[in-house]
């Protein structure tokens, strides 16, 4: 029963991937789902959550999401080292829910981990594993899988190439919620909008940094962002649009002095001098004008 209900919470996530996005709303994850009869919750208000259908190992651990008027109750180190150091619950490591993670470590049982993003809002990586337990630091050691790849055969196996698969694949994981954390503080800084058309779809919505990360001052923070639909973000980072430092949209010459149908002329080229739609109301979160002065220069070379 045990490992049924883990496959199900995996297909669960994923049909609530297919609907949210990889950013996954808390009501959802803590109405979860229903097996025989008995409803099965996916998070709840302790980082290390064990539904009562579930006799002894947790099915997932959280950290939440970083809040400016109060600290974490608990400092989860997500690093760039294949590893995620995950704090105990309290100060005592025999607690049933710290005892419940170091069996599921034992039998290399596979859970659940959820990063807050926002209020609300939870990133899911899974499968995880427990791969290591340091009671005077309080902190286990968590390492992300492929579901594709991990078997049966492997349960209880930490064998070499195991290890090295998890670290690589958890450097990939730590990416991608800091990729999907940037997005929906973007979106949300520009009211779930696009800034060029106000167009209000989430799913064809996306998070365009103004400089890339490869740019020394290309950082995820939301002064770098810009809330773009797919098609505007495509054109403005191949520098078919511009946005100056004063908030004004341009078009490249060239496909100004095109002439096709209505998606060019509506979708772009009626754009040329208006002003972006959306902007963020706070002032420490509008878009940078130093960044989108490097980035228009960018945009004038290139026309």
């Amino acid at each position: 029963m045990d490992t049924e209900v883990r496959q199900r919470a995996f297909h669960f996530i994923d049909d609530l991937r297919a609907v949210h996005g990889n950013a996954l709303p808390r009501e959802a994850l803590a109405r979860g789902f229903e097996y025989e009869g008995t409803r099965v919750p996916l998070i709840g208000p302790q980082g290390i959550f064990k539904p009562a259908v579930l006799t002894g190992m947790p099915l997932s651990i959280t950290t939440v999401p970083a809040d400016p008027r109060k600290p974490r109750p608990y400092e989860d180190a997500v690093g760039e080292d294949g590893v995620i150091h995950y704090k105990y619950r309290g100060s005592d490591p025999s607690h049933a829910d710290n005892a419940g993670l170091r069996e599921a470590m034992r039998r290399q049982v596979p859970l659940i981990y959820f990063v807050g993003l926002v209020p609300g809002r939870y990133h899911a990586e899974y499968p995880v594993f427990v791969v290591g337990d340091d009671p005077l630091d309080l902190t286990f050691r968590v390492q992300v899988d492929d579901r594709r790849i991990v078997t049966p055969s492997e349960a209880g196996v930490a064998e070499a190439n195991a290890t090295a698969r998890r670290e690589y694949i958890t450097v990939l994981a730590q990416r991608r919620v800091h990729q999907e954390e940037f997005r929906v503080r973007v979106l949300m800084a520009y009211r779930e909008c696009c800034a060029v058309c106000r167009l209000r779809h989430l799913e064809l919505l996306e998070a365009a940094h103004i400089l890339p990360d490869r740019h020394p001052q290309g950082d995820p923070v939301v002064q770098n962002g810009l809330a773009l639909c797919k098609i505007h973000h495509a054109a403005f980072d191949r520098n078919i649009l511009g946005i100056r430092p004063d908030l004004v949209v341009e078009i490249r010459r060239d496909i100004l002095q095109e002439e096709d149908g209505p998606m060019l002329r509506h979708g772009l080229q009626e754009l040329h001098n208006q002003a972006l739609l959306v902007v963020p109301r706070a002032r420490e979160l509008k878009p940078d004008p130093a960044r989108l002065e490097a980035r228009y220069q960018l945009f004038q070379q290139a026309g």
